[in-house]
């Protein structure tokens, strides 16, 4: 009997402690508040897309320097590794065999000119024969033609530049024979401008057809698409130019296609072999969906965001990403509308599926882009082969070799 009034005065005493309202008020107030997490809506850009690719620079013209007679080298006019313009004499062989053959030819043609001469006097009063008469021109003709060929040939003991460029070093040393046409003595390069060459997959060669076909982006085997190149120690797109070129069949054996840029080069930094990442053209978005990069979260290979709901509790959002731009923003693809409130800043409070959290609207720091310049600025395919004259490539050597003269 003392044990059952125990426990019926235990249970009344707690029935009265829960029907306590201050109780209950001061419970609920020691709850934990939700976390605070910033919100905030995506941002709609017109973005200009590229697509990215490696590739390696090329000379435009490159022209490999042989005589066009045979004979002993007898004086080298140039620097190794100097710039050189169009007509510039390089090398010089021995020319006196040469004059030689030209004193020759000479007296050769005078004597048959006056002898065509004669005839041709004679044949005014028809006092020589028809027959002597041609036969006298034909005479003249063969020795006018050896006499022109001799001084072609002495002409051709200066070898000259065939272009303007860089020039190799010497591949043969004075007094050396060289042979017509055949021994190789040096090799000349474009400077400015200079080719830029890489390979396109299958699926890049389609997806521009399509957009070509739908009138998004033209082709660019038909219009100069713009394109920016960075070469390994730069971190930013300096270099503009456009293409030219593109291959009209895949490699079998890789399944590419090639594609080329033409390239200003107005500095010279830029040598043949050098290689580069591309950004190549690939049209405008307009209403592209952006995020900040650390509003991304992965779970294992998907990326999903956090998008607090009208009941003020996260659900996990999986989104298809783009690329990611260089002021920290990331391009949505797919999964989002744009209307969301997006957890930009606080997802590490975020522990376990439709949690209650406290949002704080933000407003999203978008930064102008500034790594690429605008297409519109690069210079026509006109522009880059035809370069002013003012801002051609000086050799630094050549600048040396000029001030010292003075």
């Amino acid at each position: 009997m003392r044990n059952t009034l125990v426990s019926l005065f235990t249970l009344l005493s707690l029935t009265l402690v829960s029907c306590n309202p201050l109780e209950q008020a001061t419970q609920s107030s020691n709850a934990p508040k939700p976390p605070e997490v910033d919100v905030a809506q995506p941002e709609k850009r017109t973005i200009t897309e590229w697509d990215e690719f490696t590739g390696r620079f090329e000379a435009v013209q490159r022209v490999d320097i042989r005589a066009r007679v045979s004979g002993y080298l007898v004086e080298q006019k140039f620097r190794d590794g100097q710039m050189v313009s169009k007509g510039d004499v390089l090398f010089v062989v021995d020319p006196r065999s040469f004059q030689y053959d030209l004193n020759r030819a000479q007296a050769e043609y005078n004597l048959a000119k006056k002898a065509f001469d004669r005839v041709a006097d004679l044949r005014k009063t028809q006092s020589v024969a028809i027959e002597t008469y041609d036969q006298r021109k034909q005479e003249m003709d063969v020795a006018l033609a050896a006499l022109e060929e001799a001084k072609l040939n002495v002409d051709f003991t200066e070898v000259k530049a065939p272009i303007d460029g860089r020039i190799s070093d010497a591949f043969v040393d004075i007094g050396n024979l060289v042979e017509a046409n055949g021994t190789l003595l040096t090799r000349i390069v474009s400077v400015d401008p200079i080719h830029f060459e890489f390979e396109g997959s299958q699926a890049d060669l389609l997806k521009y057809l399509r957009m070509d076909q739908a009138g998004t982006r033209p082709s660019s085997r038909n219009n100069p698409n713009p394109i920016y190149i960075k070469l390994l120690d730069e971190d930013t797109f300096e270099h503009g130019g456009r293409m030219d070129f593109l291959d009209n069949t895949l490699d079998a054996s890789t399944g590419t296609i090639t594609g080329r840029a033409l390239v200003e080069n107005r500095a010279g930094v830029i040598y043949p072999g050098l290689f580069g990442r591309a950004r190549l053209f690939s049209g405008e978005r307009e209403g592209a969906l952006l995020l900040p990069e650390k509003a991304i979260a992965t779970d294992q290979n998907r990326k999903y965001v956090y998008v607090v709901n009208d009941e003020n509790k996260a659900e996990r959002v999986y989104v298809e990403v783009g690329r990611l731009l260089e002021n920290g923003f990331i391009v949505i693809e797919d999964g989002l509308t744009g209307d969301e409130r997006i957890v930009v800043n606080g997802i590490q409070r975020i522990r376990m599926p439709q949690q209650p959290v406290t949002p704080v609207d933000t407003e999203l720091q978008w930064a102008e882009l500034t790594d690429v310049p605008q297409a519109s600025v690069i210079p026509s395919l006109d522009e880059i082969r035809n370069p002013p004259p003012q801002a051609a490539v000086l050799d630094v050597d050549t600048e040396q070799d000029l001030t010292l003269a003075n």
